[in-house]
C-alpha cells in the first residue's frame, strides 16, 4: 500500500450561469436576488469543499454590483477562501459576465460571505488554516 501526499484543500470553485429572461428585472438585467442566490451558492460551495464540512452562510458583507448583466449573457461565478478563523471562512465572490457571440468579459460584482463549518452537531468546529501561498499578509 502506498502512502498518499498531503494534500492542500482546493481553495476556489467556478460556476457557469445563462441568464435567462425569468431571471431579469423589468430592466432586462440580472435581478439583484438572483446574483446574491449564485454567489452565495458559490461561496457556499467553496468553503464546504475547502473545509470538507456542512456549512452555513454567518455574513455578506459589502457586495458591489458595478455593471449590469444582461439576459443572454454567460455569468460565471468564482468564489475564493480568501481568510480562514478557527471555524469561519471568508470567501470572496466575483461575477463575470461574458458576452458569448464576442468574448469580451467583465467583472460585474464582487462581494465577500462568511461561512461558519458545522460539525455533526452543528456548532461550529475547527477548519484546517489556510496553506501560507494562499494567506494574505
Amino acid at each position: 500500500m502506498t502512502a498518499t501526499p498531503d494534500i492542500v484543500p482546493p481553495t476556489e470553485v467556478r460556476m457557469a450561469e445563462i441568464v435567462f429572461p425569468n431571471h431579469t428585472n423589468h430592466m432586462g438585467t440580472l435581478f439583484g436576488g438572483q446574483a446574491l442566490a449564485w454567489m452565495d451558492k458559490a461561496a457556499f460551495l467553496a468553503a464546504a469543499r475547502y473545509s470538507r464540512r456542512a456549512v452555513v452562510t454567518a455574513r455578506s458583507d459589502q457586495v458591489d454590483f458595478k455593471l449590469p448583466i444582461s439576459v443572454g449573457q454567460m455569468v460565471e461565478t468564482v468564489g475564493r477562501i480568501v481568510e480562514v478563523g478557527r471555524s469561519s471562512m471568508k470567501v470572496e465572490v466575483e461575477l463575470i459576465a461574458e458576452d458569448l457571440h464576442t468574448g469580451e468579459r467583465k467583472l460585474c460584482t464582487r462581494g465577500h460571505f462568511v461561512m461558519i463549518a458545522l460539525d455533526e452537531n452543528h456548532h461550529p468546529t475547527a477548519v484546517p488554516a489556510l496553506p501560507a501561498d494562499i494567506a494574505g499578509p
